[in-house]
C-alpha cells in the first residue's frame, strides 16, 4: 500500500510541475506583449513569475506545502499587480484582463493537483481557491473589467481539482488490480508447475517403483533374485530422495541419477528441502553454510523432521516465508526453524495430537537427538533440531 501511496503522490507532483510551468510561461508571453501592461507592473510581475516558476519545479520534486504556498502567493502578487495598475475609471485591457485569467486558471490552480489527497490538504486546499477568487473579485470591484478573469479562473481551479482527484482514486485502483493481476498470474504458473511436477513423478513412479512391484507380484518371472534385489535397492533410493525433496533426472527412459545415500551432505540436501517447499508457496530463507556431512540415518531423521516443521509453518503459521538457521560444534549439529506467524499456546496442545511429538521429536531421539519448542499466541514459533554429528 506504501508504494502505491508513494506512486500516486509522484504522478500528482508531476502532473502539477507540468501544468503549472507550462502556466507560468504563458503568463509571461502574456506580460512581454508591448504596450499591454504598465511598464512597472510588468517588471514586478516578470520577477513573480520567475519566483512562482521555482516553487513550481520545486512542488513537483518534493511535493511540499511551502512550495505550493509560494506559488499560491506569487500567483496573488501579479494579480495585485497587473490589476490595480491601471489608471482611475480606465477599464483593464484585453491583455490585462487574460494576464489575470490565465495566473489564476493556470500556474496558480495548478497546486491543487497536490491538495487533493489528504483532509489537512483539502482544507488548504480551499483556502487557497477561496483566496485566488477573492482577489480577482477585489480587482474587478476597482476596475472596470469583464467576468474573463474570474471566469478563467473558477474554470481553471474546479478542472485542477477535478484532475487531480481522478488522478488520486485512479492510481491505487490500477495498482490494485495489476496486484490482482500479478497474483493470479503467479498462482496459475504455480498450478502448473505442480501439474507439470505430477506427471514427472507419475512417470518417474512408472518407470521404477511401479515396475518392481509388478514384478514382485508376478513372482520375479524371467529376473533373476539378484537383478532384483539391485532393482529394490535402486528403487529404495530414489523414494528416499523424493521423500527428501530431490528431483531426480532421467538420463534416459528408466534410468535415474542417482545419489549414493551414504554421500549426501546437509548442504545440498538442505537445497531439496528448500526447492521443495518453494515449489509449495513457502519461501525458506537459510543462514549458515551447512556443509557438514551427517550418517545417513541421521541425516534422514533430520531432515524429515526439518521438512515437518516447514511444514507446520505452511499449513499453520498463516505466513508464507520461515528461516532456517544452521549452526554446530564438535558434537551437534543445530537447526533453529523460526517464523512470525499467529503462533499457538504449548499447553493447549493435547495429548492425541502426534505430529511433532512423534514426526519431530521422536523421529530426533531415535537418533540420538532432541527437538525444543517455542510458541506463544501472536508471536510466532521457533523449533530447535540437534542431532549428534
Amino acid at each position: 500500500m506504501q508504494r502505491i501511496l508513494k506512486e500516486r503522490d509522484r504522478l500528482l507532483r508531476r502532473s502539477a510541475q507540468a501544468y503549472g510551468l507550462a502556466g507560468s510561461v504563458a503568463v509571461l508571453l502574456c506580460l512581454l506583449i508591448p504596450d499591454g501592461v504598465g511598464s512597472g507592473a510588468r517588471q514586478g510581475s516578470i520577477v513573480l513569475v520567475l519566483l512562482m516558476s521555482g516553487g513550481q519545479y520545486l512542488l513537483g520534486r518534493t511535493g511540499a506545502i511551502r512550495w505550493a504556498m509560494l506559488t499560491l502567493t506569487s500567483g496573488l502578487g501579479i494579480i495585485f499587480l497587473v490589476g490595480l495598475d491601471s489608471r482611475p475609471s480606465v477599464p483593464l485591457n484585453l491583455v490585462e484582463e487574460a494576464t489575470l485569467g490565465i495566473v489564476a486558471a493556470v500556474p496558480m490552480s495548478s497546486i491543487a493537483m497536490v491538495l487533493v489527497v489528504t483532509r489537512k490538504r483539502i482544507l488548504i486546499l480551499l483556502c487557497s481557491f477561496t483566496a485566488t477568487i477573492a482577489a480577482l473579485l477585489f480587482v474587478e470591484s476597482l476596475e472596470e473589467a469583464t467576468p474573463l478573469p474570474l471566469a478563467l479562473g473558477i474554470t481553471g481551479w474546479l478542472s485542477c481539482i477535478m484532475t487531480g482527484w481522478w488522478i488520486a482514486q485512479s492510481i491505487p485502483r490500477v495498482m490494485h488490480r495489476i496486484a490482482a493481476i500479478g497474483r493470479a498470474h503467479r498462482a496459475e504458473r504455480h498450478a502448473s508447475e505442480l501439474e507439470a511436477q505430477r506427471r514427472t513423478d507419475a512417470r518417474l513412479l512408472h518407470d521404477t517403483v511401479l515396475a518392481t512391484l509388478t514384478l514382485l507380484a508376478h513372482s520375479g518371472v524371467g529376473v533373476s533374485p539378484l537383478a532384483l534385489r539391485q532393482q529394490s535397492g535402486d528403487d529404495a533410493r530414489l523414494l528416499r530422495q523424493l521423500r527428501l525433496g530431490g528431483l531426480p533426472s532421467p538420463r534416459r527412459s528408466g534410468v535415474y541419477t542417482l545419489e549414493a545415500a551414504n554421500a549426501s551432505s546437509l548442504g545440498t540436501t538442505l537445497e531439496s528441502v528448500r526447492q521443495r517447499f518453494g515449489r509449495m508457496g513457502l519461501e525458506v530463507n537459510w543462514h549458515g553454510s551447512g556443509q557438514v556431512r551427517l550418517p545417513s540415518d541421521v541425516l534422514d531423521s533430520f531432515l524429515l523432521a526439518l521438512g515437518e516443521c516447514l511444514e507446520n509453518v505452511r499449513r499453520h503459521s498463516g505466513v508464507l516465508h520461515a528461516d532456517v538457521t544452521i549452526t554446530e560444534d564438535a558434537t551437534t549439529i543445530r537447526a533453529m526453524v523460526t517464523d512470525t506467524g499467529v503462533g499457538f499456546d504449548l499447553a493447549g496442545v493435547g495429548t492425541e495430537r502426534l505430529g511433532v511429538a512423534e514426526s519431530v521429536v521422536g523421529r530426533l531421539r531415535a537418533v540420538g537427538g532432541n527437538a525444543r519448542l517455542f510458541s506463544s499466541p501472536g508471536a510466532g514459533t521457533t523449533v530447535v533440531l540437534e542431532v549428534p554429528r
